[in-house]
């Protein structure tokens, strides 16, 4: 697929996608969401890749939000249709992919900007980083997970207080509540991501997968996340970086995993 709104490339088993539209700060539109949809989902299925870093072009905007003039018009059905469908093929794509997802956050990453940088597994925010959500100064609310996953990061009142007055806050700020991980200069922003990522892609990747199954699932209503952690431990040591990872721990040798 030929992409027209994302830059897409891979490099000794890491990937980085580039969400490019710098003259709409990147906002996300139908098109854009799509492309996005469609390169996780190919970079998820190729098992050679084990870290992917997602970020934005220039240095204005990781994300500035969605492009609100595709959807000003939309009625009540098409609204709901909206949310629904853009949650399933990229929000919660990404939250339930296998293959680690770093959020680079580099400027502003407002409404669908935030909720996607919430998505990913990780978030590194530059030091000139701006988040929020906005939505309700437009008269909606979050609608691509924002209400749901801004609570789990941050707590439910500083998640009320955000949402409700639509304020912006700073990458300092964010890293104190626990919106972000880290905070660097944004000149290092995508070096030390490059960092996490390979520290990341040194430990099994099937392994890896399975730690991020059952850390969601502890946020999933109707789901018991010790059960799911249970039953993830034990497959686990039906596969072949189990054995290599205990028999290289025994030998006193650095495990190659395989990611099966």
């Amino acid at each position: 697929m030929t992409y027209e709104n994302i830059l897409v490339e891979s490099q000794n088993g890491l990937a980085t996608i580039t969400i490019n539209r710098p003259t709409k700060l990147n906002a996300l539109n139908r098109d854009t969401i799509a492309e996005l949809h469609h390169a996780f989902n190919t970079l998820g299925l190729d098992a050679t890749i084990r870290a992917i870093i997602l970020t934005g072009s220039g240095e204005k905007a990781f994300v500035a939000g969605a492009d609100i003039a595709e959807f000003a018009n939309f009625s009540v059905e098409e609204g709901a249709q909206l949310a629904s469908h853009g949650q399933e093929i990229l929000f919660d794509f990404v939250e339930k992919l296998r293959t680690p997802v770093i959020a680079a956050v580099n400027g502003f990453a407002l409404g669908g900007g935030l909720e996607l940088a919430m998505s990913c597994h990780i978030r590194v925010a530059s030091d000139n980083a701006k988040m929020g959500l906005p939505e309700v100064s437009l008269g909606v609310i979050p609608g691509y997970g924002g209400t749901q996953r801004l609570p789990q990061l941050v707590g439910k009142g500083r998640a009320m207080e955000m949402i409700m007055t639509a304020a912006m806050v700073s990458a300092d700020d964010a890293y104190r509540m626990g919106l972000v991980n880290h905070v660097v200069p944004q000149a290092e922003l995508l070096d030390f991501c490059n960092g996490i990522a390979q520290k990341i892609m040194k430990n099994s990747p099937v392994a890896i997968g399975q730690a991020i199954k059952a850390v969601n699932a502890n946020f999933k209503d109707g789901v018991n996340g010790f059960e799911t952690e249970i039953k993830a431990f034990g497959k686990l040591f039906g596969t072949e970086d189990f054995k290599e990872g205990t028999t290289a721990f025994l030998e006193k040798r650095k495990a190659e995993f395989k990611g099966n």
